[in-house]
């Protein structure tokens, strides 16, 4: 079967993914620049989802939400907001985590991509037009207050993530 919308957003993933491995690809050391660039680029995937994929699919269901959208929204909050915070290195492992069990809930077989794609059918070139046009979301400079990261690792709970655990790994108490 030709899925130009699951092939959309799976190559938006890798291109996304390959932005956060340019900016970490030196050890200890992020490139702003790259991180910048993935930064937008995240931030842009995660409106075409929020605003034309999921809606089109809904809207196709009757609009009735597919099931698997409240949690794929949680993880958008929650990679949102790891965006407004400095990258560390800490940072950079929690991120690559939620994105790694995040993508595949929307990449695998059965998954949000595939279901999406066979709602919205009939609305293929359309939806395509659409999110072609998407324009970047606007940023500001990381915030390094410890409210800011405070209300991530919130973010992350409600998603189910636990910040500390992905960081630092299970603790021995």
């Amino acid at each position: 079967m030709n899925k130009p919308l699951y092939h959309f957003f799976t190559n938006d993933h890798r291109r996304v993914e390959d932005l956060l491995d340019n900016a970490t690809e030196k050890e200890g050391e992020i490139e702003m620049e790259y991180y910048h660039r993935f930064r937008t680029g995240l931030l842009k995937h995660i409106k075409m989802e929020e605003k034309t994929l999921f809606p089109a699919a809904q809207k196709a269901n009757g609009g009735t939400p597919l099931p698997l959208a409240a949690k794929l929204r949680l993880d958008h909050g929650a990679l949102t907001a790891l965006m407004v915070v400095p990258p560390t290195p800490d940072v950079i492992k929690v991120i690559r985590h939620v994105l790694e069990k995040h993508d595949l809930l929307e990449e695998e077989p059965g998954g949000m991509y595939d279901v999406c794609e066979k709602l919205t059918e009939g609305e293929t070139t359309e939806l395509l037009e659409q999110l072609k046009a998407v324009t970047e979301v606007p940023v500001h400079p990381h915030n390094k207050a410890d409210y800011a990261l405070k209300s991530a690792k919130n973010a992350l709970i409600r998603a189910g993530f636990d910040f500390d655990t992905i960081a630092y790994g299970p603790s021995n108490s």
